[in-house]
Parts: C-alpha cells; sequence; structure tokens
C-alpha cells in the first residue's frame, strides 16, 4: 500500500512540499501534526549514524520524486567521479536540478514535483520547439522551456499567467511570462536549491 505524501514528510520530519500549496497552509499535516505517524503521539527517537545517513536519503529521494534506483543510480554516478570533479555535493545537486521534471516546477509551471513529472510524461512541454516526454531529460544552459501551444486554455494551465506572476525563480532559470517560456540562463547551485539534508551523509550510506 502506498504511503501518503502528508505520511511521508511526517515519518521523515520536513516538509517536502509533495501537494503544492497545500503545503504551505495552515492545513498541512506537519503543522497540524508535527510527529510521526500513528494511532499514539510519539516522540521522534534518537537515531544512529546509520539511521540519519538512511532519512537524508529518503528526504532528498522523496524532495526530488524519485525511486530509489534512480536515486541510487545519480548517487553512484557522482561518486564515481569523485577526484575529478571540485565539490561531489554540488555536482549531485545541480544534476538533480538540471532534471527536466524539476525546472518545470521551479518556473511555477506546476505546484509540486510530483505534478510537474506528470505533466512532463504527458508530453505538455517542448524544449527549444520539440515535444520531451521524459521528466529525467537534463537540460543545458540556453535551453528553452515551452507549454504546448494551447495548452494555457485549458484545464490546470487556464489561469498559469497569475500563478506564474507569484513564483520566485531560482538564478539559473528566467521566464518570459507572456509567451509562457523559461530559459536554463545559469548553474544550479547547493547553497539556492537548499535542500533539507546533509549531502555527505548519503554518500556515507551508498558507500557502505
Amino acid at each position: 500500500m502506498r504511503e501518503s505524501k502528508c505520511k511521508i514528510c511526517r515519518r521523515l520530519g520536513v516538509k517536502l512540499f509533495l501537494k503544492g500549496e497545500r503545503c504551505f497552509s495552515p492545513k498541512c499535516a506537519l503543522v497540524k501534526k508535527p510527529y510521526p505517524p500513528g494511532k499514539v503521539r510519539k516522540r521522534r527517537k534518537r537515531v544512529s549514524d546509520f539511521g540519519r545517513e538512511l532519512r537524508d536519503k529518503q528526504k532528498l529521494k522523496k524532495w526530488y520524486n524519485l525511486k530509489e534506483s534512480q536515486f541510487k543510480s545519480y548517487v553512484k554516478k557522482v561518486l564515481a567521479k569523485r577526484g575529478r570533479v571540485p565539490d561531489t555535493s554540488e555536482f549531485l545537486i545541480e544534476i538533480l536540478e538540471r532534471r527536466l521534471d524539476n525546472a518545470v516546477f521551479r518556473l511555477g509551471f506546476a505546484v509540486s514535483r510530483p505534478q510537474a513529472k506528470q505533466f512532463v510524461s504527458h508530453g505538455h512541454f517542448l524544449i527549444n520547439g520539440k515535444k520531451v516526454n521524459i521528466p529525467s531529460y537534463q537540460l543545458k544552459k540556453g535551453d528553452k522551456i515551452s507549454l504546448i501551444p494551447g495548452l494555457e486554455k485549458k484545464g490546470v494551465f487556464r489561469n498559469l499567467e497569475s500563478q506564474l506572476k507569484k513564483e520566485k525563480l531560482p538564478s539559473w532559470l528566467s521566464l518570459d511570462i507572456k509567451k509562457l517560456t523559461g530559459e536554463v540562463v545559469g548553474k544550479p547551485s547547493l547553497q539556492e536549491a537548499a535542500p533539507p539534508v546533509e549531502i555527505p551523509a548519503i554518500f556515507e550510506f551508498y558507500s557502505k
């Protein structure tokens, strides 16, 4: 049985913003019940080093809405480049941020990463004028991301322009609200992405 998105945040003790606007409201489950799920209210137990590493791994995996096999593949790829990249933590976050589904979320075209992944999988976006339906597609500087023409008049995209005006973009992305087009103008950074984890702990987990 699949665990609900709200229970994932409560179990891990951190907001992972899996349910869009609800996560920013008083209705957020972690605000109402800031303790692990269960019938009896529980205190959070002290955890071992391994437990912390496991928890950080779970947090970052859920943060980017990835399956275990996908996430492990990214981490192993980064670990293989130890000594050949200036900062492995920075490199991992750069790869994860450059995913198309993450960029769609960061631009404000979707209210959560799960929704962004769904939109991309359904073929709602163009990269440099060509349809791409692969959420893991790695963007590069200069790539332009745009909504399929005509979709702005349909369903969840009807109020997209007003929604985009509220968004605070990361510095590596730019957005033309009128044209509903985003562009990769720089390089994602660990500091700006600000994931709720200690990245080295994740490398330790997968190095064992």
